[in-house]
């Protein structure tokens, strides 16, 4: 995926001007942290991460169709994090929201978009997301855009304090998206 459109965002690649908007959110404490790293202290932390994302070629920014202004980062990583799926095609979603932007149904809406990609253009099987045991608006999100908790297991946040955490991984399957699309048709149908 090169890029993606919603109603309200266009998600895109990195470039380097926008590590004023990417320091905007990434230095506020309730990011970062309930993400896995540190807040920044610098825009040139923010450039070193978009230099990051660039090289990963994983890391889209969002931004706001009405402002033109970045406002987030999804993610679309090459992961399989349970060893019995590994022979699957899959990824891992991974995202953050400017607070600002918090409450507003906006990570709903992209990962709507980013699911029929991922299934329906990327032939994935399986689609990953997870949070931190103590990150009760991601997990609401999460369950709001209808992945299912599948197991839980330790992260150690060697980016922030070094503590044992849980992470929550939740999942879609191509099976599960085809099947429920396949019902919404059917609704709209008969309606």
């Amino acid at each position: 995926m090169e890029e993606l459109s919603t109603e309200r965002h266009h998600l895109r690649r990195w470039r380097m001007s926008d590590a004023e908007s990417l320091y905007a959110y990434a230095k506020d404490p309730r990011v970062g942290p309930n993400a896995g790293w540190a807040p920044h202290v610098s825009i040139d932390e923010s450039r070193a991460v978009i230099t990051m994302f660039q090289e990963a070629n994983d890391g889209y920014a969002i931004v706001d169709r009405a402002t033109d202004h970045v406002i987030g980062s999804f993610g679309m990583h090459a992961r399989r994090p349970v060893e019995a799926l590994a022979d699957k095609k899959q990824v891992e979603f991974g995202f953050v929201l400017h607070p600002d932007y918090w409450g507003q149904g906006r990570m709903p809406e992209i990962v709507d978009a980013a699911l029929a990609v991922a299934f329906v253009e990327l032939e994935m099987e399986i689609v990953w997301c997870a949070h931190f045991d103590f990150n009760g608006q991601s997990q609401r999100v999460i369950e709001k855009m209808g992945f299912l908790h599948m197991l839980d297991r330790p992260f150690i946040m060697e980016r922030i304090d070094g503590r044992t955490v849980t992470s929550r991984l939740y999942q879609w399957t191509r099976e599960r998206y085809e099947t429920e699309r396949e019902r919404n048709v059917l609704e709209d149908l008969t309606c």
